[in-house]
């Protein structure tokens, strides 16, 4: 499932996040941060997805309809990599609510807490959040009380 959000700094203005959540386990498997809100942006979220990943022919990835999903560049780096798109139906905001969940305890955990200066030390707070906070020592009672990373080395151990 992917999304993007909205985060605010004092000198760069809004900056955004592009989020790909495994459903399984929770984990955020790939994010892109930038100063604009394009498809090149999903689409690098997507990339570090595949890259850390490794996903297999058929996945299916599930989005809004927002512009940066639509787009002829999106689709074709999907159709690309054999991954099957599905979209929310139209009003139906539900169906997105897994990582609409993950960029609310994003903010509530971190953004709201902090006045970030610059892109820069937003990027570096959104990294430490997801990489050292969030997948590696934030435990979900959806997933039994553990964290993201101990359910992919649990899935990994097993295959």
């Amino acid at each position: 499932m992917a999304d993007i959000t909205y985060i605010p700094t004092l000198k760069d203005g809004w900056c955004y996040l592009a989020s790909v959540l495994d459903l399984h386990s929770k984990k955020i498997v790939g994010y892109s941060f930038s100063r604009s809100m394009t498809s090149e942006l999903v689409i690098e979220a997507l990339q570090n997805t595949c890259f850390s990943q490794k996903p297999q022919k058929g996945l299916i990835l599930h989005t809004d309809l927002g512009l940066q999903y639509t787009s002829s560049e999106f689709t074709q780096y999907v159709q690309k990599h054999d991954i099957q798109q599905s979209f929310s139906q139209k009003g139906c905001p539900y169906d997105n609510a897994c990582i609409e969940s993950f960029h609310a305890i994003l903010k509530k955990e971190e953004v709201y807490h902090t006045q970030y200066t610059d892109y820069r030390a937003a990027n570096l707070a959104i990294f430490q959040f997801i990489e050292g906070w969030y997948n590696r020592n934030r435990i979900h009672s959806s997933i039994g009380y553990q964290t993201p990373q101990a359910i992919e080395d649990e899935i990994r151990k097993a295959a």
